[in-house]
């Protein structure tokens, strides 16, 4: 693969920060190296001496004087090693790579801790789509993917999708509209593979694949940007494009918010090392690195549970989304059954209701809906122009009771009838 035809100028020009190196080599220095190059605050000055974290069902996460005083100092920008190896063996034995035995020149993978996946998401972007491009993503999408997307100056291709995802043939048509040897043919596909925001979509293996070979058709770099991928209500989980890549054309967002804690903001980006390289450049140039003592943190508690006691957790974690999403299920069918339709997500925390005879749900959410004290996302916040009518709503299953959840939907439901 040529990634350097990928990378945006400003990605291009990325140099690596010589401190940042003689920061990052020291830590893997003996203690008998006396470094007076690095600018690190000394920890003695730090207010805080240790820390135990109560674990539900498993041992307290603990920081010693030691052990704080590397938690609060600054760490290497790809993230700290034993996180860095834990997080590499999981997406082995998970996905099982074919580019995991690949040299970095063909595409080896590699992985780096972002803070959250957004984080990753966003420099990804920054890294492959310069003002001009054509990046195609499915519609509707994720709100976060837009934001950081419009800025940039790219042109956003829609490819429609259903509730099974993206939309192969769909998919093969908008690329018909460039050659395969035009240089100006769109370089980079996103999407979000399972439990979808907003539509709670997952693709199925079938439609991975096909998309996979018009990627390798028309030579694109494919962002499978999955943060719901522990989320996935059915096993076996179905194989990832991460699983399917030959070419080390895939770079994927992963993410612990939704299984761990959204507010640990603890991400990895997994794809080709000639990329992630560049990922972490910006990183040095940015944020530094991810909170070490998060790290640390999350570091800790996953040796203790193996690879095993953390598909144990997210197993308990699926089983109770499952209950919220069936509960949400049941709601709909008994109050708005004949006012709206909808299919059941297979993954993720969304529903997405597809409202009948409401030609834009936008004045009925942010007006009507308020007013009745029932809150959902209006449709249009999903699409590219927000202007444009959408009958559609997004409903979340991850925080109400199943009370309240129909309780809104009996709500919902009264608006609805005035409405149409």
């Amino acid at each position: 693969m040529n990634y350097s035809r990928f990378l945006t100028a400003i990605s291009a020009a990325r140099k690596p920060s010589p401190i940042r190196i003689l920061t990052e080599l020291q830590q893997r220095s003996p203690p008998s190296l006396i470094s007076l190059a690095g600018g690190a605050p000394n920890p003695d000055t730090f207010p805080f001496e240790s820390a135990v974290i109560k674990v539900k069902n498993g041992p307290a996460v603990s920081f010693d004087e030691v052990a704080m005083k590397r938690a609060l100092q600054y760490s290497a920008s790809n993230g700290i090693p034993e996180l860095l190896m834990w997080m590499k063996n999981l997406q082995k034995e998970l996905h099982d790579p074919p580019t995991a035995v690949y040299s970095p020149d063909r595409g080896q993978m590699d992985v780096c801790v972002t803070t959250g996946s957004q984080e990753g998401l966003c420099k990804i972007f920054e890294m492959l789509v310069s003002p001009g491009d054509d990046i195609l993503l499915d519609s509707p999408t994720y709100p976060g993917t837009l934001a950081a997307l419009q800025p940039l100056g790219c042109n956003i291709v829609n490819v429609p999708s259903d509730q099974h995802g993206m939309i192969p043939a769909a998919l093969e048509e908008v690329l018909s509209r460039w050659d395969r040897s035009d240089v100006l043919r769109p370089k980079v596909l996103y999407t979000i593979p399972n439990g979808g925001n907003p539509t709670g979509a997952s693709m199925t293996t079938q439609r991975k694949k096909e998309v996979y070979e018009l990627a390798r058709m028309y030579d694109m770099l494919i962002i499978e940007d999955d943060p719901y991928y522990f989320l996935q209500f059915q096993k076996p989980w179905a194989p990832t494009f991460l699983s399917m890549d030959v070419d080390g054309r895939v770079i994927r967002t992963d993410s612990f918010s939704k299984i761990l804690s959204s507010g640990l903001r603890i991400g990895f980006v997994t794809g080709p090392k000639p990329l992630v390289d560049r990922v972490v450049l910006h990183i040095q140039a940015s944020t530094m690195h991810t909170s070490t003592f998060t790290q640390l943190m999350v570091s800790q508690l996953l040796h203790s549970w193996g690879r095993d006691g953390f598909l144990h957790h997210t197993d308990g974690v699926i089983e109770f989304y499952r209950r919220q999403r069936d509960a949400m299920i049941s709601s709909a069918e008994k109050w708005l059954t004949g006012l709206a339709k909808w299919h059941a997500p297979s993954a993720g925390m969304f529903l997405w209701l597809e409202l009948t005879g409401v030609r834009d749900t936008r004045n009925l959410i942010m007006e009507k809906a308020l007013e009745k004290e029932v809150l959902l996302v209006p449709g249009s916040a999903f699409t590219v122009d927000g202007g444009e009518p959408c009958p559609y709503v997004r409903a979340a299953f991850s925080l109400s009771t199943p009370e309240q959840i129909d309780e809104a939907f009996r709500r919902l439901a009264g608006l609805i009838r005035e409405a149409s």
